[in-house]
């Protein structure tokens, strides 16, 4: 999935639109919960260094919250890696140039979503 393909996806799946807080990063889009405006996807081009790749150039990742179970094992799988600048154990940063699994994504934006939802109080 390429930026564009995840921002519809977002759009569409969950009526949130691409905000883009930070003037000196214009191509950074950030996804938030109507309700409680917690972040639950951010689009950054970064380094390829950042990541810890051997290689020139910038890449589109995006940053999802994840459980810190998978965490682990993602990190071992192709085009996932820790968290760009964001919490290593709690997020995890896919790359968005077709290494990683499509489909995978768009489950961890779904799970993404759900662990940064507003939480529901029971009452007694």
């Amino acid at each position: 999935m390429n930026r564009n393909e995840i921002i519809d996806y977002i759009s569409l799946t969950y009526g949130a639109d691409a905000e883009h807080p930070f003037l000196q990063y214009p191509d950074t889009a950030v996804f938030r919960h109507s309700n409680n405006k917690k972040w639950f996807a951010v689009i950054i081009n970064v380094a390829k260094t950042k990541l810890g790749i051997d290689e020139e150039g910038t890449a589109d990742i995006i940053n999802l919250k994840c459980d810190p179970i998978l965490t682990g094992s993602l990190r071992n799988e192709k085009g996932f890696y820790p968290a760009y600048h964001m919490n290593k154990t709690n997020w995890i940063s896919a790359f968005l140039n077709g290494e990683a699994d499509e489909e995978k994504i768009k489950w961890l934006i779904d799970v993404s979503f759900d662990l940064t939802a507003k939480k529901v109080r029971k009452v007694k």
